[in-house]
């Protein structure tokens, strides 16, 4: 089932004056906008039903009816998990409710990941994961900790892999690829201008460009081929980006994944190779053995 909310939400930032409306009215009456047909909603938000329709094709909708019979069915599953839970940080918190409402945000930020990713498009990513000769991925800031961890994930299945925490060497990384092989840039607003002047160098150079970013137009998704969308339910507390992060680590464990299950021998083998066991064994000249 598709996620009104969710794709609703991520549009906003690119939506016209008239549609920016017709989201905020959503957003604040779902409920309420559940039940109304078109016209009916047409005059509450001072729109009309052409926009509206074409409103929600670009959010994925093929008809209004759609976009309300999902809108339904979200209410209702939305129902079962309200609660205090869904309340704000705040300074007289206990150590008890951070814990009850930073986990209840994070299932809350992967479900509705859930709902935008396209498998087609999933599928299509690893595809040309496994073709390439080497895959470069790229982050700032806390996406640059999701890409180490991706980086590391396929160099245990002896995938060529690189990351560089330093922007010009992620400059002179993109300036050395070809065609022949794969790029995964990371970046939650797609407009972070280092991520974009990568992904241009990649796009004249012909080089696949998968990218994880939130679900709206932005400079990057409109430069990559492949585009893997994350949200994020962020708290008002500035916490830093808690929910986006553990989304794109969720992508990124999906693409993971699929590459081992579509190698599946040859990466099992190299797993069992790379396997570093907790008990650590010491030698008679006292140097640390691992049991791999």
């Amino acid at each position: 089932m598709k996620s009104v909310i969710v794709k609703f939400r991520e549009f906003l930032p690119n939506a016209s004056n008239t549609e920016k409306g017709i989201i905020r009215y959503l957003l604040a009456n779902p409920e309420k906008a559940a039940e109304m047909g078109v016209r009916e909603l047409a005059k509450e938000v001072y729109a009309s039903p052409s926009t509206i329709t074409r409103l929600c094709r670009k959010t994925g909708f093929e008809h209004y009816k759609d976009f309300q019979k999902s809108l339904m069915y979200e209410n209702a599953m939305r129902k079962e998990v309200i609660g205090d839970k869904n309340c704000e940080i705040s300074k007289e918190d206990s150590t008890e409710q951070l814990v009850n409402k930073i986990i209840y945000k994070s299932i809350v930020s992967l479900e509705d990941t859930k709902s935008l990713i396209d498998v087609e498009v999933l599928e299509e990513s690893v595809s040309i994961l496994q073709a390439a000769g080497k895959i470069s991925i790229f982050g700032m800031g806390a996406s640059l900790l999701v890409a180490k961890d991706a980086c590391l994930k396929f160099m245990r299945v002896n995938k060529v892999c690189l990351v560089n925490e330093d922007f010009h060497a992620q400059l002179v990384q993109a300036k050395n690829m070809t065609s022949g092989d794969a790029a995964i840039i990371i970046s939650y607003s797609g407009m972070t201008r280092e991520m974009v002047e990568c992904a241009e160098i990649l796009k004249d150079a012909g080089v696949p460009i998968i990218a994880i970013t939130c679900y709206h137009e932005s400079p990057l998704s409109k430069i990559s081929d492949y585009n893997l969308y994350v949200t994020a339910t962020e708290f008002e507390f500035r916490t830093g980006k808690l929910g986006s992060r553990l989304s794109q680590l969720a992508v990124i464990d999906m693409l993971y994944v699929a590459y081992v299950q579509k190698n599946y021998e040859t990466c099992m083998d190299s797993l069992r190779k790379t396997y570093i066991s907790k008990e650590e064994k010491t030698n008679h000249e006292g140097e640390i053995r691992w049991q791999i």
